[in-house]
This record gives structure tokens, C-alpha cells and sequence, in this order.
């Protein structure tokens, strides 16, 4: 039996089959390494909605890896609990390193400093090499964070976002910003008024598919003890939806975005906003395709600028300006990030 070459290990928000760490995969010498642990629900006490979400988006991204022929490990949660069942993701990774034997392991950078050190310290325990690569669904690394960072007194998100705009000529014309300013915080304030909101656009759902519906059963019984309920459970679970959804995003809401997006109105929780950080956040979305959507419908002339701006505003500046934060500010033992 030839020995197993590479593991790419996926954590269940890195569902993207395009991901750096798996730039010259091949399936006659690498495998993938997927893991549902009950640890990753509980460590923090999560929302069944939220637990749902993922476990249904590892189990058809999973399967998208199958139809293109990736050889796959996979450990799945049973509704009962088996007592062989590995407490978390360490203990889950520590038993298949014993038996599949790579020589390597390579993944994607994680979003969590937590999962970073316990990944390390299991695969060094092995005496195995682990590759970590960069997120590519960011516009920028830790490093350069940490490199704007280096030397100011205190940090603001308004400099750190035009800085992001000028590299990437995001909203940019002929090296100004589009309608001679930054910003549109003093056009997107408004109130619905008396009369409320009115019509709003339908929010895009997505029928639960047997994939799901098997999930939902898994997650009622598991995590019966968890807030929330699933009766309403629609959100996107592959990447076609959430492209659906984008799409949706962009035609239908995005254009009074900008005006409403502080706005608040009882028994309202949508309105305008988008609800696609879920779908960015496990990677079935890219920061850059979402934001050349924004600004792509701005130059065509379906929506005002103050909305493509402030929407844009929420992914190239506040997302990435919060992860820089995060990662700069982390236990050192975590800061050899890519």
C-alpha cells in the first residue's frame, strides 16, 4: 500500500475546494481529513441554528469533495453517542494520525487561536511537519495588519480601511474615492419613520434537503439542551446557495442598504441586511467576489453609492480590522500566523 503523501486537514468554516491548502492536492498520493466533534458545539454553548448550519454544510461539502474524486476521511456525530466517540477535535485527529500514517499535513490557516495551538500541539506530538497557509478569503494577512499597526499609538478602522480601498482600488476613481469621499456614515442614519419599514423583500431560504433534514434530527437529539429551534431552519448550506443568496443580496436589498442599515423596526430581524456572513464565514463565499458584486452593481447604476459603500465598508474594513485585532492581540504562542 503506498503511504499516504499529504492530509489536508478542513475545519468545518474552511468549506471552500479551491482553498490554498489544496494547491497541488493529488488524489493518488493526498487525502482530506474532515471531523464533527460534539467539542466544537459546547465549548462555547452554540445555538442548534448554528450547529445545524455547519454540521449540514461539512456533509454536503463533503460530498462535493467525493464528486471530485478527493479520497476523504470523515468522522461523522451519531445521534447517540458511542463511548469510543473522540471528545474533540484533538483527540479525533490523534487517533486517525495512528492509523493513516501521512507523511505531512498541511491546512488553511484557522480563524480561532484555540484551534491553531490544539491542531499544532497534536501534530507535533506525531512528529509530523504541518504546513499552515494563508486564508485567501481575506484581502490581507495578519502580517500586514501587524505592519500598520507597528509603531501607532492607537488604532482606528477608518485609516486601516482606506488604506485597503487604495491598494485594492476598491471604490476608487483615478486615485480618489468615489464621490470625493470615504464614507457615507452621514447618509446611512435614517429611520423608517412612523409608517415603518413597509414592504420588505422576502428573505432568501433554502429548503432543507435529506442531508439537512438528517442533521436537524442529529442536532435536536445531541444538543436538545441548546437554545433555539429548528422549525425555521433555511439558511444556505452549499456554495451554489449562497451565491443564490448573494445574488439576491445584491438585487433586492442592497440598494436601500446604505439608507436603513442602522435602522431598527420591532418584529423586523432582516430588513436590508444581507445575511451572508454565515455563508462568508465557512467559506462559501469570498470576501472578493461579495465585494465586486457591491461594487459592481454601484458602477452599473443599480444601487446608490452610500449603500455599495457602506456595505463594502462592513467586509473590507470592519471584518478584516477585527481579525487583524484578533490575531495581533492573541497569546504569542499563536502569532506565527500566515
Amino acid at each position: 500500500m503506498t503511504q499516504l503523501r499529504t492530509l489536508v486537514l478542513v475545519l468545518g468554516d474552511q468549506l471552500d475546494a479551491n482553498a490554498a491548502s489544496f494547491d497541488g492536492f493529488d488524489p493518488q498520493q493526498d487525502a482530506v481529513w474532515m471531523a464533527e466533534v460534539a467539542q466544537e458545539s459546547t465549548h462555547v454553548w452554540s445555538s442548534k441554528q448554528r450547529i445545524a448550519l455547519f454540521l449540514s454544510a461539512m456533509r454536503h461539502f463533503a460530498q462535493h469533495l467525493k464528486a471530485l474524486g478527493r479520497p476523504l476521511h470523515y468522522r461523522t456525530l451519531d445521534i447517540k453517542p458511542k463511548t469510543t466517540e473522540p471528545l474533540g477535535l484533538a483527540d479525533a485527529l490523534q487517533a486517525d494520525l495512528a492509523h493513516l500514517k501521512p507523511q505531512r499535513l498541511i491546512m488553511t490557516a484557522p480563524g480561532d487561536h484555540r484551534v491553531l495551538n490544539c491542531i499544532k500541539a497534536t501534530v507535533q506530538a506525531a512528529g509530523l511537519p504541518l504546513e499552515v497557509c494563508a486564508d485567501r478569503h481575506f484581502f490581507t494577512t495578519v502580517a500586514d495588519f501587524a505592519a500598520h499597526a507597528k509603531g501607532r499609538k492607537s488604532l482606528r478602522l477608518e485609516y486601516f480601511y482606506r488604506e485597503l480601498r487604495q491598494r485594492h482600488g476598491i471604490l476608487m476613481d483615478e486615485g480618489q474615492p468615489a464621490g470625493g469621499q470615504w464614507n457615507f456614515d452621514a447618509d446611512n442614519r435614517e429611520s423608517f419613520g412612523k409608517q415603518g419599514p413597509g414592504a420588505l423583500p422576502p428573505r432568501a431560504t433554502f429548503e432543507p434537503d435529506e442531508i439537512t433534514r438528517d442533521v436537524i434530527r442529529l442536532v435536536e437529539d445531541r444538543f436538545a439542551t441548546h437554545p433555539g429551534t429548528l422549525a425555521s431552519f433555511a439558511w444556505p448550506v452549499t456554495r451554489q446557495q449562497a451565491l443564490q443568496a448573494l445574488e439576491r443580496f445584491i438585487k433586492e436589498r442592497l440598494p436601500l442598504f446604505g439608507r436603513y442599515e442602522d435602522a431598527m423596526w420591532p418584529g423586523e430581524p432582516w430588513l436590508y441586511h444581507s445575511q451572508l456572513s454565515a455563508a462568508m464565514n465557512l467559506k462559501l463565499l469570498n470576501a472578493r467576489e461579495v465585494v465586486a458584486a457591491a461594487e459592481t452593481a454601484y458602477r452599473e447604476g443599480h444601487v446608490p453609492l452610500q449603500s455599495a459603500e457602506g456595505f463594502i465598508r462592513q467586509i473590507l474594513g470592519w471584518r478584516e480590522y477585527v481579525r487583524g485585532i484578533y490575531w495581533t492581540k492573541c497569546p504569542v504562542t499563536s502569532n506565527a500566523m500566515p
